[in-house]
């Protein structure tokens, strides 16, 4: 996936690269997730079609209703009689997309196939703020409701994206024109810190009135240690540092979310705010180096694929060797610092990464063996949990 169009890939304990959502979620949820908890609409078309290249469906036409929807159900069914409590299903998209209506007629059928009180229909939407009239407009949130309507399912809660409080009397009118209850109308507030929605939401009423309509005992909150991290972030000291990202893909930076996270959490963690600056590799020369990073506490040049801005990040590492500035290289960000390494201390000239040249004269890098072909090349990453790998890792060693 490119990380201009989707932002960082998210991988998944057992290797499953997914959208960089899935992260948000286990930050949030304290919980591994795994490759059942991504489904796109290619999977879902690619296994339906599988299925009828078998006979499965017995020479029956296939069709968008049944099959197509039965496999999305199916895969929202495969969490029963797991350890699983709440099944949270996410609909991507904006409801009207052509390409998300196999999906809204699935979870359709699903409150229709249990009982009102096992499912719940959760519906975002979003309350724009006109500065100049300095009003909220609820028209695009009634429109959007009535859409849901047509599909045939009936939101019990709406969350309300919105810039500023929502007036108790438009909160009124929503709850009457898209036919939900008062108190189900949700004010998702833009907060100053991400890790203060939770809070915002339960104060809101969100977790209460989700537990009310699904019959949930012992529903009160413990959110303790939640309220004193938010404190913490919010009375972190006046020191701060900078740390320089170098990477190729700096035009979003969604593309180094999980960085740029950790960074904040260890910020929190040692009463230290941390200022990040992402750098576009490209741009680094070794005339310029000291100029673009000079301002940086510490050093990161993350992951990526291709030859491009690899000597800017070649020339980042050497700057922060020679300068002793701490340094983390992650993935490639790491092959390069090996690079570094043999070229300028080793005096290995020409050393470099097969990725990038496969006939270079000295070599550091070398690409892995596919695990199951070992006559083919594959990538240079290690796309799983370490310890998921290790009879894996132990075969493929065997075979070359």
């Amino acid at each position: 996936m490119s990380p201009y169009e989707h932002g960082e890939v998210f991988v998944t304990d057992d290797g499953a690269e997914t959208d960089l959502d899935l992260g948000h979620y286990e930050r949030f949820t304290d919980e591994n997730l795994n490759k059942n908890c991504s489904i796109t609409m290619g999977k879902i078309y690619q296994e339906v079609i599988e299925r009828e290249r078998r006979g499965d469906y017995l020479g029956k036409t296939v069709q968008v209703i049944p099959h197509v929807t039965n496999m999305i159900k199916e895969k929202i069914y495969s969490f029963e009689n797991k350890d699983v409590d709440i099944v949270i299903t996410e609909i991507g998209g904006t409801v009207g997309d052509i390409e998300g209506l196999s999906i809204i007629e699935a979870i359709r059928q699903v409150g229709l196939e249990n009982a009102p009180e096992d499912v719940i229909y959760i519906h975002v939407t979003l309350l724009p703020y006109i500065c100049g009239s300095n009003e909220l407009k609820s028209k695009p949130t009634q429109h959007s409701v009535k859409e849901l309507q047509s599909f045939g399912i009936k939101p019990d809660i709406l969350v309300c994206r919105t810039e500023i409080d929502i007036p108790d009397n438009l909160r009124e009118k929503i709850a009457l024109f898209c036919n939900v209850r008062k108190e189900s109308v949700i004010a998702n507030k833009t907060a100053s810190c991400l890790y203060e929605v939770p809070l915002m939401l339960e104060k809101e009423g969100l977790a209460q009135a989700v537990c009310n309509h699904l019959k949930l005992e012992k529903c009160t909150p413990n959110n303790t240690t939640w309220e004193k991290m938010i404190d913490k972030i919010n009375n972190l000291s006046n020191e701060e540092i900078t740390i320089g990202i170098v990477g190729k893909y700096v035009r979003l930076e969604d593309s180094y979310i999980s960085i740029i996270e950790s960074l904040k959490h260890a910020g929190v963690e040692n009463n230290v705010r941390v200022k990040v600056e992402l750098i576009d590799s490209e741009t680094i020369t070794q005339e310029n180096v000291k100029e673009q990073l000079k301002k940086c506490n510490g050093l990161i040049v993350p992951g990526g694929f291709g030859n491009r801005g690899i000597e800017g990040k070649v020339q980042t590492i050497k700057y922060a060797r020679e300068n002793k500035i701490p340094f983390l290289g992650i993935c490639l960000g790491m092959q390069m610092a090996v690079v570094e390494f043999a070229r300028d201390v080793l005096n290995l000239k020409n050393a470099n990464s097969e990725e990038f040249d496969e006939i270079c004269k000295d070599p550091v890098i070398h690409i892995m063996y596919d695990q199951k072909d070992v006559t083919k090349k594959g990538g240079t990453m290690r796309l799983r949990k370490l310890s998921l790998q290790n009879k894996e890792r132990n075969t493929c060693r065997k075979s070359i």
